[in-house]
């Protein structure tokens, strides 16, 4: 199980957004993933998305903040 913010925020990524986010400066990967832990502490809808499944909450927490933080607009349908 990785430890790293860093890591475990690019893993709760998919494939695509993993390989953009993974080329941007250390110092803003760094800056997403603690966005990104702050999301996952503060959000009860995720709390009980943990409770069934804990990837689909990060995934979903790291979704929220590269839309948020990057400015893109949410998929049609999301939150």
């Amino acid at each position: 199980m990785r430890t790293d913010p860093v890591g475990r925020f690019l893993a709760a990524l998919g494939p695509g957004e993993r390989e953009v986010i993974g080329a941007r400066p250390r110092r803003e990967q760094e800056r997403l993933a603690a966005a990104w832990e702050r999301e996952l502490e503060t959000d009860d809808e995720l709390d009980t998305l943990d409770e069934l499944s804990p990837p689909a909450a990060e995934s979903e927490a790291a979704r929220r903040v590269l839309d948020r933080e990057t400015g893109r607009q949410p998929p049609a349908g999301g939150a």
